[in-house]
């Protein structure tokens, strides 16, 4: 009896992790224009996740699924990825929250060293153009050198760094929300996508 040829499986490319907090929606479309800057690299993909808000009331638990938007992070997700975009609202020159409470759980991932070596980006938003964008970039990047991973920012060859009259900077890619003008500028979306863009190629020449 003639044995059927084996059928090789297709094994999946490895994904990028884009891990955000998001209040009222202007970190959760600069997360959207990384996850298009990384999607649009051949080799690698976008995996876009959540983190739930923080009860002041303990008792008060998130619905284990959000209503709208991506899925909440597991450790699995940080584990298994090729590297990671982390992104946050500003919160007086410091990340929100439910951010750094997810981080806080991360001890066990720290201790074996699971995401030494892969390559980082940060972003975020604030509602005016001097709160602190630059300093919360600087506090979402310091769990991650504690992990080992490798930092990547915007350099001045994206010409929108030099020219941006509002968010962007070489520390990550950022948006203003001026009440009443949330719109993202075209700076800023560029900026975004070129800085998923360069996390993927750079997860892509890592992981090879």
């Amino acid at each position: 009896m003639a044995r059927r040829p084996c059928l090789a499986v297709p094994v999946p490319d490895p994904f990028i992790l884009v891990l955000y907090y998001s209040r009222h929606g202007a970190t959760r479309r600069l997360a959207e224009l990384i996850a298009q800057g990384i999607d649009g690299t051949p080799g690698v993909r976008a995996r876009l996740r959540t983190v739930p808000p923080v009860a002041v009331t303990t008792e008060v638990a998130a619905p284990p699924v959000p209503e709208s938007g991506s899925p909440y992070a597991e450790l699995s997700d940080l584990e298994d990825c090729a590297g990671l975009a982390l992104g946050s609202p500003t919160r007086f020159g410091n990340m929100a929250a439910p951010l750094k409470h997810f981080l806080d759980g991360t001890s066990g991932l720290w201790l074996s060293g699971a995401l030494a070596g892969k390559p980082a980006a940060v972003f975020t938003s604030t509602s005016t153009l001097h709160g602190g964008q630059e300093t919360t970039l600087l506090s979402m990047m310091l769990p991650l050198l504690h992990h080992g991973m490798l930092i990547l920012g915007l350099p001045f060859t994206e010409s929108d760094i030099a020219t941006t009259a509002t968010g962007g900077t070489p520390y990550g890619a950022s948006h203003v929300a001026r009440p009443g003008s949330p719109v993202v500028t075209e700076e800023e979306k560029r900026l975004a996508i070129a800085l998923g863009g360069r996390l993927a190629d750079a997860a892509v020449r890592l992981h090879r």
